[in-house]
């Protein structure tokens, strides 16, 4: 089997008997080495002394006192959430079973850096031997923020982070500049000729994807099915659409927040503008195999799946929608 999204972190973690990822001593030390947590130079003794005692012992309890005691205010309130993130993984049987608590409770205060680390965890567990990089690829939108540009006929994702620092210390070509094209035109887009490479590249995350082309949006819908399977016990068959000409529609998940507003819209009956149009990026169409897992009002009438670019053209895709937004007659969940 060929290896990749190392930086996920599944190395860290061992399967438990329900297929899930146990939460282990290791992925908790992988936390604490981030960048955001390792006390600077000027750290107070408290904080260093707290960091200290969680490295030797990553599941070690913190009292109030211990945080309180810390001088800098930011680093009190980055502690006071590192260490509630911790206790939720700690109290859930599985890394799964965390994200599902903490995307059908209250997201608010949880950071999205923490919720994107979890998904890509969760999906190099559910996609375990996959070989083909135009799923893989595609993944990455759950977990990557993605720009989105427009070229030739082609709608390119591009990674967000790989382009502002694209952008910000890395000249464009000539001919980009010259001709004013978008930064994500630049990075290689993936296809058949070049899909070998992203083996190699896919902790860099420097491939684009053709979300017009059929390999793209079979590639997110296949996603799709294996992230509901995985996560909600729910076997789904996800179908990209041309168009959408449906006059009954039953149910609707925006995967972002614009497909969501413009999903609304429709919903009410309100006719979209050209801008509007323009900004859908892919719909699909979502059927669940077993109609006794879907609310009656629903049954075997299609999900609709609506993903649109934001103005900024920075897309993110808001993977825990799918866990809260899709019509289960019944919780189910992963091991």
């Amino acid at each position: 089997m060929t290896e990749f999204w190392v930086s996920s972190g599944h190395h860290l973690t061992q399967r438990t008997a329900g297929g899930g990822l146990a939460v282990t001593d290791e992925l908790i030390l992988a936390y604490l080495a981030r960048p955001e947590l390792v006390p600077p130079d000027e750290a107070c003794a408290a904080e260093r002394t707290l960091y200290a005692g969680l490295k030797a012992e990553p599941r070690r309890p913190v009292a109030a006192h211990e945080i309180a005691a810390i001088a800098d205010a930011d680093a009190r309130e980055n502690w006071e959430v590192i260490l509630a993130f911790r206790d939720r993984l700690l109290k859930a049987r599985s890394v799964e079973a965390a994200y599902l608590s903490l995307a059908r409770g209250n997201l608010q205060g949880v950071p999205s850096l923490f919720l994107n680390q979890l998904v890509h965890l969760i999906l190099r567990n559910a996609l375990d031997g996959c070989d083909d990089p135009f799923v893989l690829r595609a993944g990455e939108l759950f977990f990557r923020p993605q720009r989105v540009s427009f070229h030739e006929g082609r709608v390119l994702l591009a990674d967000a982070e790989v382009i502002a620092a694209r952008e910000g210390s890395a000249p464009l070509s000539p001919l980009v500049a010259m001709l004013g094209k978008e930064a994500a035109n630049e990075l290689d887009v993936l296809g058949e000729a070049n899909a070998w490479t992203y083996w190699s590249r896919s902790d860099a995350f420097t491939m684009a994807l053709d979300l017009a082309g059929s390999q793209g949006r079979a590639g997110l819908a296949r996603v799709i099915e294996i992230f509901v399977r995985h996560l909600l016990n729910a076997e789904v068959r996800v179908t990209p659409l041309d168009r959408l000409e449906d006059p009954d529609w039953r149910w609707f998940v925006g995967l972002d927040a614009e497909g969501t507003r413009i999903g609304n819209a429709l919903w009410r009956g309100e006719a979209l503008d050209a801008a509007a149009r323009a900004r859908m990026l892919a719909a699909f169409s979502l059927v669940f195999e077993d109609p006794a897992q879907v609310e009656p009002s629903v049954g075997t009438r299609p999900v609709y799946l609506l993903l649109a670019s934001p103005q900024d053209k920075t897309l993110q895709l808001k993977p825990h929608n799918l866990v809260v937004g899709l019509p289960l007659a019944g919780g189910r969940e992963a091991g």
